[in-house]
C-alpha cells in the first residue's frame, strides 16, 4: 500500500492533513455559531454555508488558472498565508448579535475561500504531477486513495477538538454543555424577551417552538411560551450562573457559546502553521515538480514525460471531463449534508443518548484504535517478511486490547451526545475504508475486471442514493422536524455515504490528473472544484424545505437526484472511456504491500 510510492506524496498529504484539520474545526461548528451568535434560522444559515462552501469549491478554478500562468508552489504558500488571516479574524471576539460581527464573519469566510483556492487543487496537482513519470504513473489511483486517506486523518480529529474547545469556554462561565437545542431555545428567549413577549414571532418560528414543546411534553393546544420558559428555566437552575432574568441567562450563554466557537477557529490557525512548517522542511521530495511558468514560459518536459495531444484529442478529454463534472454537481449536494440538514437532524430528531453497541463510536481514542488495527491488518496479511508480519501483529493485538478496554469502560448508556460530533464517523470511515477499497481494486486489476474511473463514479452515485433511502425510514417517526430517533440512522448514513465518497472524490481527482490536456491541468483540476461548488450551493436546498414539507420527502428528493445522476452517467459512459482512454491497466503485484516494511 505504501511501498514504492514517492517521498513528495508524503509531505504534499500531511500539509494537506493541517489544513484539512483547521477547515474541518470551523465546518464541525459553522451552523451552531451562526445560528447562536447571529440568531439567524435554519434557511439562513443554510444560505450563508452553502454559498461558502459554494466558494470554498469554486475558488479552486481561479487558483488554477493562476497557477497554469505562475506557479503551483507559490499559488499553496499563498493560500496558506491568506487562509491564516481568515481564521485568525474567524477568531476573533465579536459582539453578539452585531451587523460589525456579520461583516468580520463575511470578511474571514471570504478570505478563507481565497486562500483555499490558492492552495487545495494546485495541492493536488503537484501530487498528480509526482506520478507523471513512468516508474510511478501505475500507482496514481492508489497514490490519490493514499492522500484521501490521509487528509481525512484531520478532519477525523477535528470535531472532537472543536467540541472540546467550545465546551471548555462553556464550562469556564459555568454552563452546561450536555444539550444541543439550548442554544436555539436561549435565541428564542432573547428574541421574545424571555417568553414573554410572543407578538412578533414569525409563523415558522412559532411552529418550531411549538414542535419543540410537544417533544418534551407539552399537551396539544398548551402554553407554548410557558413550556419554553420552564425548559429553560430547568436548564439554567442546573447551571452555576446567577441572572436576574431568562434573557440576561439566554444573553450570557450565547456569548461563552460563540467564545467558544472563538476557541475552535483559533486552533485552525495553529494547524496552517503546521501545514507550512511541513510544506517548508520537506520541499526536497517534491522540487523536481515545481516549475515558475513566469520564469521558464513552459513545462519541464523531462519532468512531466507527457504526450503532446492534438486538437481533437484535447477536446475529446475536456467533453469527457465536463460530462463527469455535470454529474458530479449533483453527489457533492447530496454529500455536504453533513454540515447542513444531516447536522440539523442531529440536533433536533436524534436522541442525545445511546446504549447500542455503536456508542463506541463516540469515543474518539477508539476510533483511533480501530483504524489502526485495520491497517496492521493489512500488515500481518500482506507483509512479504516475518520480521513485518509480527510487528504488524503485536500492533493489531494492542489495538483490540486498547478498542476492548475503552468498550468495556464505556457506560452502558452515554449521554449528551453533541450533534456535532457526527462529524467526525465519515473521516473515519475514509481512514479506515481505504485499505478495504484499494485491496478490491487491486484484486480486482489483477484479474482485468477493475472498473474506469467514470464507471466507480456512477456506483458512487448509486451508493449516495442508498445512504438517504435509510434516512427516510429513519425519519418515519418524526413530529414535524422533531424527534428522538436512534444514534444508528446517522452512523449508518454516513457509512454508506463513505462508501459513495470512496467511488466518488479520490476516483474523480485522479481522473482529473490523468485526463486533463497538460497545459490545462490546473484549469480542469479547477473545474472539478467548479462543479463541487455549485453543488455546494446547492446544498442549501434541503435546508429551504427543512420543515415546509415532511422530512422524509426531502431525503426522498435526493434519493431521485442520485439515481437521475448515475443513470446519465451510465448512457455516456461509452463516450467518456472512448474519449480518454481510461480503461483498466495492466495488473501490478506492487500496488498492495507492506505498510511495515
Amino acid at each position: 500500500m505504501f511501498k514504492n510510492q514517492p517521498a513528495g506524496l508524503y509531505v504534499l498529504a500531511l500539509a494537506n492533513t493541517g489544513e484539512r484539520f483547521g477547515y474541518y474545526t470551523l465546518l464541525a461548528l459553522f451552523l451552531f455559531y451562526i445560528q447562536a451568535k447571529f440568531g439567524v434560522d435554519s434557511a439562513w444559515t443554510g444560505q450563508i454555508f452553502s454559498i461558502f462552501l459554494a466558494l470554498v469549491y469554486f475558488m479552486p478554478m481561479i487558483g488554477g488558472i493562476l497557477a497554469d500562468k505562475w506557479s503551483f508552489s507559490k499559488c499553496v504558500v499563498t493560500g496558506m498565508a491568506v487562509m491564516f488571516v481568515g481564521y485568525a479574524l474567524m477568531s476573533a471576539p465579536t459582539p453578539v448579535r452585531e451587523n460589525s460581527s456579520l461583516m468580520i464573519l463575511f470578511a474571514a469566510l471570504l478570505l478563507i475561500s481565497v486562500g483555499t483556492g490558492l492552495f487545495k487543487g494546485n495541492l493536488q496537482v503537484m501530487v498528480g504531477d509526482l506520478y507523471n513519470e513512468a516508474r510511478y504513473a501505475d500507482r496514481r489511483d492508489a497514490a490519490f486513495s493514499l492522500f484521501y486517506m490521509a487528509i481525512n486523518i484531520g478532519s477525523m480529529f477535528a470535531p472532537s477538538a472543536a467540541i472540546a474547545l467550545k465546551n471548555l469556554a462553556l464550562k469556564n462561565a459555568g454552563y452546561l454543555t450536555n444539550d444541543a437545542m439550548a442554544a436555539t431555545v436561549s435565541n428564542w428567549a432573547i428574541d421574545t424577551n424571555g417568553f414573554t413577549d410572543m407578538s412578533g414571532v414569525s409563523e415558522e418560528t412559532m411552529k418550531n417552538m411549538t414542535e419543540f414543546a410537544t417533544k418534551n411534553g407539552m399537551a396539544a393546544g398548551g402554553d407554548v411560551a410557558a413550556a419554553l420558559s420552564q425548559y429553560l428555566t430547568d436548564f439554567a437552575s442546573q447551571c452555576s450562573v446567577a441572572f436576574t432574568s431568562l434573557t440576561e441567562f439566554a444573553e450570557g450563554y450565547i456569548t461563552a457559546f460563540s467564545q467558544g466557537c472563538n476557541y475552535a477557529f483559533m486552533l485552525a490557525c495553529g494547524s496552517l502553521i503546521v501545514s507550512f512548517l511541513i510544506y517548508s522542511l520537506g520541499r526536497s521530495t517534491y522540487k523536481h515538480i515545481i516549475v515558475d511558468k513566469k520564469a521558464t514560459g513552459t513545462k519541464n518536459a523531462a519532468v512531466t514525460n507527457e504526450p503532446e495531444l492534438t486538437p481533437a484529442q484535447t477536446k475529446q478529454r475536456v467533453v469527457a471531463l465536463l460530462l463527469v463534472f455535470a454529474v458530479v454537481i449533483f453527489f457533492w449536494m447530496v454529500f455536504h449534508q453533513n454540515g447542513q440538514a444531516l447536522t440539523e437532524f442531529a440536533k433536533s430528531a436524534t436522541s442525545p443518548d445511546s446504549s447500542s453497541w455503536t456508542r463506541i463510536g463516540f469515543n474518539l481514542w477508539a476510533l483511533v484504535a480501530i483504524a489502526a488495527g485495520v491497517y496492521a491488518l493489512f500488515g500481518v496479511i500482506q507483509s512479504t517478511t516475518t520480521k513485518a508480519k509480527v510487528i504488524s501483529g503485536v500492533i493489531l493485538t494492542a489495538c483490540i486490547g486498547v478498542v476492548g478496554w475503552l468498550y468495556m469502560g464505556t457506560p452502558a448508556t452515554i449521554t449528551g451526545i453533541d450533534p456535532a460530533i457526527y462529524q467526525q464517523f465519515n473521516p473515519f470511515y475514509v481512514v479506515a475504508l481505504t485499505p478495504f477499497s484499494m485491496a478490491f481494486f487491486a484484486w480486482l486489476n489483477k484479474k482485468g475486471k477493475e472498473p474506469s474511473a467514470p464507471r466507480k463514479i456512477g456506483y458512487g452515485m448509486i451508493m449516495a442514493g442508498v445512504a438517504y433511502v435509510v434516512m427516510i425510514f429513519g425519519s418515519l417517526s418524526l413530529v414535524g422536524t422533531n424527534g428522538d430517533v436512534s444514534t444508528n440512522w446517522l452512523i449508518s448514513t454516513y457509512l454508506l455515504l463513505t462508501f459513495a465518497e470512496l467511488l466518488v472524490s479520490p476516483m474523480g481527482i485522479s481522473f482529473v490528473s490523468k485526463v486533463a490536456p497538460p497545459k490545462m491541468k490546473g484549469s480542469m483540476m479547477g473545474g472539478w472544484f467548479a462543479a463541487t461548488a455549485v453543488g455546494n450551493y446547492l446544498v442549501s436546498i434541503p435546508m429551504m424545505l427543512w420543515g415546509k414539507i415532511p422530512t422524509p420527502i426531502v431525503w426522498a428528493i435526493l434519493v431521485v437526484l442520485c439515481l437521475i445522476s448515475a443513470a446519465f452517467l451510465f448512457s455516456q459512459m461509452k463516450k467518456l472511456e472512448a474519449a480518454t482512454g481510461d480503461m483498466p491497466e495492466v495488473p501490478v503485484d506492487e500496488t498492495l504491500a507492506d505498510p511495515a516494511e
